[in-house]
């Protein structure tokens, strides 16, 4: 990383809210809850951060921010307080793969290369992409939503991600597995290939990723779920 970069990353993909500054070589970051609460606390912290790093915001290189896949209301605060801060100061935005953030805070904290990066997508189904670090940080695939059986898991590659609790004995139980979610310092660590790969947007030009295109299900296809599980049960 460019010894003097200056950088702000926020992630709000998840139930977790995480902030980081990046000042040259001095960083500071701050976790918290995240869901409905982070549309009140996000800009707070941000302006905490920045002050602890010495730092206006007209003064950074660029604004990370996760842009999906997650949490619908997440990405919308995200995407809405990017926008408006990138708009503010003039200062080009840098959309991060939230799956791009997992598989690398899995890499950075359990050394593991070839990495399948999952996230919770809710009504039985997980986002997952595949990377791999010794080829590239890129994904080989476009973020899919699948459900926890459909989790292939090439020979050593590892498992990361936030669904092992809700969805772990239905997963491959052969890979290695890691807990990890998109934290705003794997951004930051990602930022300067992407920056230089010419991933920074105008604000005007940020958007959130979304995959799946509907929150809830009709009354219909929950009772289809309860019929099909019932049925799979007896």
């Amino acid at each position: 990383m460019p010894a003097q970069m200056k950088l702000l990353a926020f992630d709000t993909s998840t139930e977790w809210l995480s902030v980081a500054v990046r000042h040259g070589e001095h960083l500071v970051s701050r976790t918290g809850p995240g869901g409905a609460q982070a549309s009140g606390t996000l800009i707070p912290l941000i302006q905490e951060l920045l002050a602890e790093a010495g730092l206006a915001l007209a003064e950074l290189d660029a604004i990370a921010f996760g842009r999906g896949p997650g949490s619908f209301t997440g990405l919308r605060t995200a995407c809405s307080v990017a926008q408006g801060l990138g708009f503010g100061a003039g200062v080009p935005l840098l959309p991060v793969d939230t799956l791009h953030a997992v598989a690398e805070e899995a890499r950075h904290r359990f050394g593991a290369t070839r990495v399948v990066a999952l996230l919770d997508a809710r009504m039985d189904e997980l986002y997952a992409a595949y990377y791999d670090f010794g080829q590239s940080a890129q994904s080989e695939a476009e973020p899919r939503l699948l459900a926890p059986e459909q989790v292939q898991v090439p020979p050593g590659w590892a498992l990361a991600g936030n669904v092992f609790a809700a969805y772990g004995d239905r997963l491959p139980a052969a890979a290695a597995r890691h807990e990890a979610l998109p934290a705003a310092q794997a951004m930051l660590r990602l930022a300067p290939e992407l920056l230089a790969a010419g991933r920074a947007v105008a604000p005007a030009h940020a958007w959130p990723l979304y995959v799946r295109d509907k929150v809830a299900q009709t009354t219909q296809e929950r009772a289809a779920v309860k019929a099909a599980q019932t049925t799979h049960s007896t």
